[in-house]
């Protein structure tokens, strides 16, 4: 009796199986943008209603919407007393690397899928765009598993 069972449900399995369509291939470019479209919006929205967030003493997370399918996370930077001029020119290269580098390790999957995420910096004081980071899955080097 039980094998009768088990060959009957394997028997009913390979038959729903059969009638159920399957896709195979590579997943069509458009709607796999419009999905990571979706995603983009859906991880903004959430992250928006946790904002402002204070991410240390100088700098605060102000805003985050999708753009396409990319995530823009603005952030505000009290620079003190050194001017704009000052901080563009002597922080942007060490600060591109740290955002690539962090950008890079905690959003892997999304790059991976073809979610890239630009960050802004702005002046808390002056309001003047500092710097803007875009950062794309050919960016970060190749990570071996």
């Amino acid at each position: 009796m039980k094998k009768i069972l088990l060959i009957s449900l394997s028997l009913c399995t390979a038959l729903l199986a059969s009638d159920t369509p399957t896709r195979t291939g590579i997943f069509p470019e458009k709607e796999m943008k419009t999905q990571n479209k979706e995603i983009a919006s859906l991880v903004a929205k959430e992250i928006t209603s946790t904002l402002p967030q204070i991410i240390d003493k100088y700098t605060t997370l102000s805003s985050v919407k999708n753009e396409d399918t990319t995530l823009v996370y603005t952030f505000e930077i009290n620079t003190g007393v050194k001017s704009d001029e000052a901080i563009q020119k002597e922080d942007r290269t060490r600060m591109r690397q740290a955002v690539t580098t962090g950008i890079c390790q905690s959003s892997r999957k999304f790059l991976e899928a073809g979610i890239n995420t630009s960050y802004v910096y702005v002046s808390a004081k002056t309001k003047v765009r500092l710097f803007q980071f875009d950062i794309a899955q050919k960016d970060c080097p190749v990570v071996v598993n």
